[in-house]
């Protein structure tokens, strides 16, 4: 949930709040009272609380560079790290480097990820190796034609959201070797999802790629990645 929601589901309970008492309502006593919110309120107030308050982070090193990520609430008592990659140049060239050493030994035609965080990461890799890519579209246009999709669900939201592989992009795809690539690899909800379109567009995963995994490590053994992040639970 977005803090401008969590926001405003706030405010209706303070008008709430405001219409029962018929009296002075003070900010401090109300997010320190739950008893009365069910549990969404309750949980949105924590996002609330977390949002006024210092952001906690985590330190790893990716690629020799050292950034601190912050943690973020996706559902009560579990907190995940956020690499972030977009805008950050000089992380995206390091990774991309490092990620083209791991792959040199594979054979394959074209970089495939989804959108958004990891386009230019895609675009990075894709120079460094002289190799083509392909970015997996989450909202339908009318170019793209006779489009590929496959539905998966957001770490983040809760939400399902599809990835749609554009005509164009189909008929580049169909016969040919392809790399899987994503900035993080959590629940590999959005991995599943880009399997599902090589395979329907006839492709052949021969690797899967990120600069980190993250969650129970033994299930990404077979991912070619450049670190480890840990669910934070309270």
């Amino acid at each position: 949930m977005r803090f401008a929601q969590a926001q405003q589901i706030v405010e209706l309970q303070i008008r709430k709040h405001k219409a029962d008492r018929r009296n002075d309502y003070t900010a401090p006593s109300l997010i320190g009272d739950t008893t009365n919110c069910d549990k969404l309120s309750a949980f949105v107030i924590s996002c609330w609380r977390e949002q006024m308050s210092a952001r906690k982070t985590y330190a790893i090193k990716i690629a020799g560079l050292n950034r601190k990520l912050p943690l973020f609430q996706i559902k009560p008592g579990l907190r995940i790290a956020i690499l972030n990659i977009l805008g950050d140049t000089e992380l995206v060239q390091a990774c991309a480097h490092e990620l083209s050493k791991r792959l040199k030994n594979v054979k394959f035609d074209i970089l495939v990820t989804a959108e958004a965080k990891s386009i230019p990461l895609a675009y990075a890799l894709s120079a460094a190796m002289k190799k083509p890519y392909v970015i997996l579209r989450k909202t339908y246009k009318p170019y793209m034609g006779d489009a590929l999709t496959a539905e998966t669900l957001s770490i983040t939201t809760g939400e399902p959201q599809l990835l749609i592989l554009d005509e164009k992009d189909r008929k580049l795809m169909k016969g040919r070797k392809i790399v899987l690539l994503d900035d993080v690899i959590s629940t590999g909800s959005t991995l599943q999802g880009m399997r599902m379109i090589a395979e329907k567009a006839g492709a052949q995963v021969v690797a899967e790629a990120a600069i980190l995994t993250e969650g129970e490590r033994s299930k990404w053994d077979s991912i070619i990645s450049l670190g480890h992040l840990p669910l934070f639970t309270d």
